[in-house]
Parts: C-alpha cells; sequence; structure tokens
C-alpha cells in the first residue's frame, strides 16, 4: 500500500479511502465486516462514512455497523484514520442538521456513541452552511479539538471561495482549518479543476475525490452490457448516452493498455497532483479488491494525454475562459 499526507496535515492515509456508504444499503453487516477487514489486511487505513448514512438500517445505521465492528477489537479502531460528516437532517425537529454550533455539538456526539469511540479522526462538513456564520463553525470546532473528540476538519462539495473563505476565517482565529476536501471528481466530471483544485492546493488542502467511476460510466458499462446484456437506467443511462462515443473510445483504450477500464480511471486520479485518495465504496469483496489494482497501473505522459483527449479537462480559472 501507498501512503501520502492528508494535505498538509501530518495524517499518514492510505491512497485508497474506503468508503462505506453501501454498508448497510447495498452490503449486509457480515459482509461489510469481511471488507473492512480485507481493507486493513490491504493496508487501506483511511476510512469514510457519513452520520446520514444507512439505506434501509436507516440514518445512522452506517455508523452503528462501524462501531460494532470497531468493538471487535483486534486493534481495529486504532489503525483506522476514521473519517465521518454531518450536515443532513437527522430528524424533523430545528437543529437536526447543517453546522450550527448546536448542532455540531449533538451530532458529534451522536457520532461518537454509534461509531463506539472517542474521537474522530477527520470531521467533515457534508456540504457548505450558508446560513451560519464562519466564526461560530470554527469555535465549535475548537471545542470539539480541546474536549478531545475531533482531531482534523475537512470539507465536502465546497466551491472553490468556500474552501478560500473558510481558511481566510480559521488563520485569523489562529486555527488550521481545513485539511481535506471531497469533491466529485473523475475522467466525465473534471468541473473542479477550474477553481476548486486550484484553491485547495493553494491552502494546503487534500482532495479526496468521490464516485471516482462516475457511478459505474468507467468501469466498463459498454463492455458489460455487451457481456450480459445488462442495461442502465434513470440518470446513468442519460450520462451513458450523452458520453457514449468518449466512454467507447475510453474502453477501447483501456484494451490498448491491457487494463480494466475502472482500473484506469482510479490510476489517472492517482496521478493527479491535487489528489490525496479516491473513494471506493465497494459492495463486495471482488469489487474491494478490484480497486486496489489501480495501485499497480503506471500510466505514463502519452497514456495520460491520451485520456485527456478523450475526456477535456479544464484550466484553472480564469485562463479557462478568458485570456
Amino acid at each position: 500500500m501507498q501512503y501520502t499526507h492528508l494535505g498538509r496535515s501530518g495524517l499518514s492515509v492510505s491512497r485508497l479511502c474506503l468508503g462505506t456508504m453501501n454498508f448497510g444499503m447495498e452490503a449486509e453487516e457480515s459482509d461489510s465486516f469481511g471488507i473492512m477487514d480485507a481493507a486493513h489486511d490491504a493496508g487501506i487505513n483511511f476510512f469514510d462514512t457519513a452520520n446520514r448514512y444507512g439505506g434501509k438500517t436507516g440514518p445512522g445505521g452506517t455508523e452503528k455497523i462501524l462501531g460494532r465492528w470497531f468493538a471487535q477489537g483486534g486493534g481495529r479502531r486504532e489503525k483506522t484514520v476514521l473519517a465521518t460528516k454531518l450536515y443532513g437532517d437527522m430528524g424533523d425537529w430545528p437543529n437536526e442538521g447543517k453546522l450550527s454550533a448546536l448542532n455540531i455539538r449533538r451530532a458529534l456526539d451522536a457520532s461518537l456513541q454509534r461509531l463506539q469511540t472517542d474521537y474522530i479522526d477527520l470531521y467533515q462538513f457534508h456540504h457548505v452552511d450558508r446560513g451560519t456564520p464562519w466564526d461560530e463553525i470554527w469555535q465549535a470546532m475548537e471545542v470539539a479539538v480541546a474536549q478531545g473528540k475531533i482531531l482534523y476538519a475537512g470539507s465536502s462539495n465546497f466551491a472553490g471561495w468556500h474552501l478560500a473563505t473558510a481558511q481566510e476565517e480559521a488563520r485569523k482565529r489562529g486555527y488550521t482549518g481545513l485539511v481535506s476536501e471531497q469533491s466529485l471528481y473523475n475522467l466525465i466530471a473534471r468541473t473542479i479543476e477550474l477553481e476548486v483544485i486550484p484553491a485547495a492546493q493553494h491552502n494546503g488542502i487534500g482532495i479526496i475525490p468521490w464516485s471516482p467511476l462516475q457511478g459505474g460510466l468507467l468501469g466498463g458499462v459498454l463492455k458489460k452490457e455487451r457481456d450480459s446484456s445488462r442495461r442502465t437506467s434513470g440518470r446513468a443511462k442519460e450520462t451513458l448516452e450523452a458520453h457514449r462515443e468518449q466512454i467507447e473510445q475510453y474502453e477501447d483504450f483501456a484494451d490498448e493498455l491491457g487494463q480494466e477500464p475502472g482500473d484506469v480511471a482510479l490510476a489517472w486520479l492517482l496521478h493527479q497532483p491535487a489528489v490525496t485518495a479516491p473513494i471506493i465504496g465497494p459492495r463486495t469483496r471482488e469489487q474491494l479488491d478490484a480497486g486496489l489494482r489501480a495501485l499497480d497501473v503506471r500510466l505514463d505522459a502519452d497514456a495520460l494525454a491520451r485520456l485527456d483527449a478523450i475526456f477535456p479537462g479544464h484550466r484553472p480559472a480564469p485562463e479557462d475562459y478568458a485570456w
């Protein structure tokens, strides 16, 4: 396993992050336990969850699954860099969501109870809260740090100017601020290259891409359609039709490289200098093993240029749209 620092922090994390959103939704608890054990065996020490995750088990269900896994002992919690998130409503009463000081306090304590741990390594804002001032947010986070309940703060789905504002307000307080940002980022979805990535790099914030295979569209979707007559539907079908020609070229190029399409997509992200660790969200042990293969895929300059030609990216703003 390869490791790197999370943003400008001294925290070492694996180059792949185990996403747990499918635990309790697509994967049963026993299978989830097996996936987490296998992740540790492979050297993955970075696990991501959120208080809203749970699927059929309801909000908080995924954190409870992790908590029961940690409770088995064997160094499971000590070996894990644990990241969770807050923002979404956990109930229908006021102050049960977003980033007020009150909700940060309550949501954090509830996550700690479900996770059966006394601290969270990386506590992340799942979305920007336009209704709460940063001095309130950072004061609440500073209290949580002083109490030993969290170590680092991260964000998710922020715009570039949100990152810049958050960091400036943290600096005024003498606080570290954000060390990571989770964003939608893959070969098809490259919008964050405009301003989020430049803002993150300037402020020492590591990028943690979610949906690295764009919902499976970069995982050999056309080949799977041909081999199994399985068809995509809904939004995934619309995206596939909009990018069918590109995806055909992409899958053909993966064949030229002698690699699986999904491995190439993950490897491309691992070659991007701003990226700390793509989030893989396996439903099965086989999907975990497939994600691990990407660590061994090397893309030279010609291969990276070919991928950029198939899926054109963005230059940093404003050069992307102005002189």
